[in-house]
This record gives structure tokens, sequence and C-alpha cells, in this order.
């Protein structure tokens, strides 16, 4: 009974450690697949819908990105202008997932999404709402 269960581990835990080279593209714009594992201030259907983010006047990609990698496991992967693309690593299973973070006028559109797998179980849901509480913390965020 201990046999599958390490190799159903190991398994796993190789898994999660090769999705962090894969080639990723800018999906900011795209609203989430019917998968569980994602949410975006684009998306309308409730379950992947997050509120949007109203930035304060003259608020940088720079800034935002400072305060994204406050984010556990967070580090950076692109950024080009207004665009960020963070990668966040759990501890671990080493599973990584894409926030990805643009300015768009005094917006910031924001998309997480898990690699792999079904469902995230509310992870990407919780980090988004995270960044939220930061940037508002480091006063970057207009209150509505």
């Amino acid at each position: 009974m201990k046999a599958p269960f390490a190799v159903l581990a190991i398994a796993l835990m190789l898994s999660g450690c090769s999705q962090g080279n894969r080639v990723m593209v800018n999906k900011v714009d795209q609203i989430c697949a019917d998968k569980p594992n994602c949410v975006s201030t684009l998306d309308s259907r409730e379950d992947f819908q997050i509120a949007p983010f109203n930035l304060k006047n003259d608020v940088t990609i720079d800034q935002v990105e400072q305060v994204a990698l406050q984010l556990p496991g967070a580090k950076t992967a692109t950024q080009e202008n207004s665009y960020l693309r963070i990668e966040c690593t759990s501890k671990i299973m080493r599973f990584v997932d894409d926030l990805e973070l643009e300015i768009k006028g005094s917006q910031l559109i924001v998309r997480s999404e898990s690699r792999v797998g079904y469902s995230d179980f509310g992870v990407n849901r919780k980090r988004a709402e995270q960044l939220r509480v930061l940037l508002n913390e480091a006063g970057l965020l207009e209150n509505n």
C-alpha cells in the first residue's frame, strides 16, 4: 500500500517541478477557461470575476511589481511597458501560477491562473485579494 502512494507522491512532485519551464504567452486580456483555477478582473462570470483594481494617478508598473513581489513565492518573469507577469510558486508541491498585471488607464487588469490541474481550491482568488490588500496598504489604490 505504501509503494503506490510513494510513486504517486514522486510523480506529483516531478510534474510540479517541471511545469516552471513552459513558455508562457500574455493572456491578461483573455477571460478564464471553464476550469475553476483562474480569476480575472475582465471576466464577468461570478466564479471567475474579481472586482476592479482602481489605481491612483501616475502609478507605475514598477510600483505594482514591488508590491506584487511581497506575495508568497513570487518572482518576476516578464515586464514589458505596462505589462507584468509574476510567477508564484507554491512551497510544498512547487506548482507555478501566473499572476498577470497590466495598467490600462486608471485600471490594473489582474488575471491569476494555475498552469496545471483543474481546480486551485481558491488559491488564485486569495492571491488576487491579497494583492489588493497590499496595493491598498502601499497607497496605490483609489478608495471606493
